[in-house]
């Protein structure tokens, strides 16, 4: 198992932004999280990504409970599991994106030369090996997200959340990006991508639908794998 959450909620004030959620996101799975604006995607995005705590329940990540770590300790799961893929792409605009990808290892305290190598590869993984010394005005929108991508892969993480990675691209270059995140998927990585778009959705072999915070499964899709219908509680 990947990533669990048993009897999540979150609540800011007397708000619940989620409502004792369930979810349990396999090794290998692709997995899309879909709902409208302000249905609590955000913050289910924070909680699957460790970025904030639960109000109450549990969420375990590589089979660790945040509940009973540190700070430190959560950080450091982190970095060693979870890669994040952001609509708007968070490249540093002076770096190369060799650099801008090397700087996905900082935090895992891996020695220069080697974060520059590996970075190479990543690039060469997401099908930018021409582009390796260009800037982020040099490059397209979807080199841009791909340049996100393989940052967040460079690390070999456990599990891929990608939040609305086609959101900011024109449509030819969000469809590539998407076939960029199905290679990776078929290669093994477990992703989940957190969407408002239905079409995207409805492409991946599993949604889950989250409105006013409250997490239910859709059935699975036409010819879909049983076994891919991981338990999801609302």
């Amino acid at each position: 198992m990947v990533l669990e959450l048993a009897a999540v909620t979150k609540r800011y004030g007397d708000l619940a932004a989620l409502d004792d959620a369930g979810l349990v996101v396999r090794r290998g799975e692709f997995v899309a999280v879909v709902g409208p604006s302000g249905s609590g995607k955000s913050t289910m995005l924070n909680v699957m990504g460790t970025l904030d705590r639960p109000t109450e329940g549990t969420v375990r990540v590589a089979g660790r409970d945040i509940g009973e770590l540190s700070d430190d300790d959560v950080s450091r799961l982190r970095a060693d599991h979870i890669g994040f893929v952001f609509q708007h792409f968070h490249l540093a605009a002076g770096a190369t994106a060799t650099e801008n990808v090397a700087d996905g290892l900082l935090y895992a305290g891996v020695p220069r030369r080697e974060r520059v190598s590996r970075a190479r590869v990543a690039l060469e993984k997401v099908g930018l090996g021409h582009r390796l010394d260009h800037r982020p005005h040099e490059l397209s929108g979807g080199e841009k997200q791909r340049v996100a991508i393989a940052r967040a892969i460079v690390g070999e993480p456990t599990l891929l959340l990608a939040d609305e990675p086609t959101g900011a691209l024109d449509s030819t270059s969000g469809a590539a990006v998407l076939q960029l995140l199905h290679d990776l998927n078929a290669g093994g990585t477990t992703i989940v991508v957190i969407t408002h778009d239905l079409a995207l959705a409805a492409s991946l072999p599993r949604r889950v639908h989250v409105r006013d915070g409250v997490v239910s499964a859709a059935p699975p899709p036409a010819g879909g794998a049983a076994a891919q219908s991981a338990r999801v509680a609302s």
